[in-house]
């Protein structure tokens, strides 16, 4: 029963904070703090402008990445992962 409580503090603690990243990116640099950014240019484009439409998809993405990847670590880590 210990181990199960361990393996979910481990996988609420990453879920965690990829729900910060995530509305960090989100809501953050596309919302929030967009004024802020649009004084910097990426490629052209004001920065704020650029998380909002693009580069919040490639933060997702690298997110879904490195969940499963933490994942498979935590699961090794308290040895229930699949073979």
């Amino acid at each position: 029963m210990d181990n199960s409580k361990g393996y979910w503090s481990a996988t609420l603690g990453l879920l965690g904070r990829i729900l910060v990243i995530w509305f960090l990116v989100s809501f953050g640099a596309g919302i929030l703090f967009a004024d802020l950014l649009n004084g910097i240019k990426l490629g052209g484009y004001p920065l704020g402008f650029w998380f909002a439409h693009q580069g919040s998809m490639y933060i997702f993405i690298a997110l879904i990445f490195y969940y499963a990847k933490k994942m498979g670590d935590i699961d090794r880590q308290f040895d229930v992962h699949e073979e």
